[in-house]
């Protein structure tokens, strides 16, 4: 049987899936998302959300598509590993991301760009849809690709822009694209996630909770084994996703009723033991 039904869960509360049902927005998510939203339906153009690894990028983005995906007007694309060797490769897979049928024959860049414009346009002004691109783990672009970013970005009309691009990236995208002005002063959208506070951190726990089908009217987790849990993930939303499924883990196999300091300090010190051997 698995943990959670042991402790009359319904669901796995701590997975590291991006599951959006188990997002907590914190109020730096839902500012986020509130602004991510405004950038689209506005057609901006370019927005960027920067974050440390662990901070929620990834689960942000997957919310965003829940929440766009229910305007009829709105078509959503997203990236997730934007690693390509040369223009025309990042070009191919843009065009076939846009448009499955394949091009009947090999085209040069020029060829790619002017047929993603003519889908971009045909589908903004002609069937007047919302053309929204995101890439998650943007910091992997190389440089030939952002620029290929860049020139679709020149494509709009005299009142919007045709693509709606949003980046998802880990901070060190940050000075490469402030060192390129014509990429840089495009972007309508500039966000970055901090980590969570002590109380969000307890809110986090407890909503991933509810969202698992905990109902108890005791808290699981101690006030004190939260703060402990806050002071070695010091807010980040990961680290404190994993920290909790050890924590209930150990839990069940040393026959405790809640979460409390030594049970989190228990998992803390070994995992300190861990990395000092792994260095």
């Amino acid at each position: 049987m698995s943990y959670y039904k042991i402790l009359g869960l319904e669901r796995e509360p701590f997975s590291t899936s991006p599951d959006p049902e188990f997002f907590y927005l914190s109020n730096e998510h839902k500012a986020a998302l509130y602004r991510l939203r405004i950038a689209v339906k506005l057609k901006r153009g370019l927005s960027v959300i920067l974050g440390d690894v662990g901070t929620g990028k990834t689960t942000l983005s997957r919310r965003l598509f829940q929440v766009l995906k229910q305007e009829e007007d709105i078509l959503f694309y997203m990236l997730l590993n934007p690693v390509y060797t040369s223009e025309a490769e990042f070009l191919s897979y843009l065009l076939e991301l846009f448009r499955p049928a394949p091009a009947s024959s090999a085209l040069t860049t020029i060829g790619y760009l002017k047929e993603i414009e003519k889908f971009l346009f045909q589908k903004t002004v002609e069937d007047r849809k919302t053309i929204v691109l995101l890439v998650d783990e943007a910091q992997k672009l190389s440089e030939p690709c952002i620029e290929i970013l860049r020139t679709l970005l020149n494509y709009e009309t005299n009142e919007y822009k045709i693509l709606q691009l949003v980046l998802m990236s880990q901070m060190e995208l940050l000075p490469r694209i402030r060192n390129q002005k014509n990429f840089w002063d495009r972007i309508a959208l500039k966000y970055v996630i901090n980590p969570l506070d002590v109380a969000d951190t307890k809110e986090m726990i407890s909503f991933r909770l509810q969202q698992a089908g905990y109902t108890s009217r005791y808290p699981l987790f101690k006030d004190e084994a939260i703060e402990e849990i806050y002071s070695f993930s010091q807010g980040y939303p990961r680290k404190i996703t994993m920290l909790c499924h050890d924590c209930l883990e150990q839990l069940i196999m040393k026959k405790k009723e809640f979460v409390d300091k030594d049970l989190v300090s228990g998992l803390i010190e070994k995992e300190r033991r861990l990395n000092v051997i792994n260095i």
